[in-house]
């Protein structure tokens, strides 16, 4: 009886490694696994914590515009709004 379970747990594996093996050489096989494609949404958001980080150590945002930034994304906002570098020039204003 044990054999037998064993032989099937066998074949079972050895399915799935010829299943992955086919799935990377068909050219239009997804290069990545169901899972991977579930945890794109998390990745997006550090990817975007990041980005925002990288803009206030550069001094591109303000402290006060970082801030916003994280509570929107933390909030569930994908995206936020654009704002102007701290050095550029304000545009349709005439001093």
């Amino acid at each position: 009886m044990s054999t037998v379970i064993v032989s099937l747990l066998g074949m079972a594996i050895l399915a799935g490694a010829v299943h992955d093996t086919v799935r990377l050489i068909i050219p239009r096989g997804s290069r990545c696994p169901p899972l991977a494609r579930l945890c794109g949404r998390r990745s997006a958001q550090e990817a975007t914590e990041r980005w925002c980080t990288g803009l206030l150590l550069h001094g591109r945002i303000t402290p006060a515009d970082y801030r916003t930034r994280m509570s929107r994304l933390a909030h569930g906002e994908r995206h936020s709004s654009p704002t102007r570098h701290g050095n550029a020039p304000r545009q349709g204003r005439h001093d």
